[in-house]
């Protein structure tokens, strides 16, 4: 009984954690972010906006959650729906301050 407590009670701290760590927002440095923006200004403003605030229908990335980098990462780099591929011309560091002003800049108020 003692031992099936001790893993019970285990189960819970590493829950605990997971979920705790999903929650929280990513931590950037302003150059990064500041190095997103610029990309950002370059790449994604035609169709997202200055603001990203969706004009004309694109995907609002104010809104986009931010434990999804990933799927952030794949929709920049291979395209999806209406959205060009950007793979062949952004390196992943450039994806990831994109990643960066994506997640810490512009919010929807």
């Amino acid at each position: 009984m003692k031992a099936f407590y001790v893993f019970g009670l285990s189960l819970v701290f590493v829950g605990t954690s997971a979920g705790a760590q999903e929650s929280q927002q990513p931590q950037f440095s302003q150059e990064q972010i500041d190095r997103g923006a610029d990309i950002y200004s370059t790449y994604c403003v035609p169709c997202h906006g200055p603001r990203m605030d969706y004009p004309g229908g694109s995907f609002d990335l104010r809104t986009f959650p931010p434990q999804q980098y990933t799927r952030f990462a794949n929709s920049v780099s291979n395209g999806k729906n209406n959205m060009p591929p950007w793979g062949d011309l952004l390196q992943p560091a450039d994806v990831e301050a994109l990643w960066a002003y994506v997640v810490a800049g512009e919010r929807k108020k």
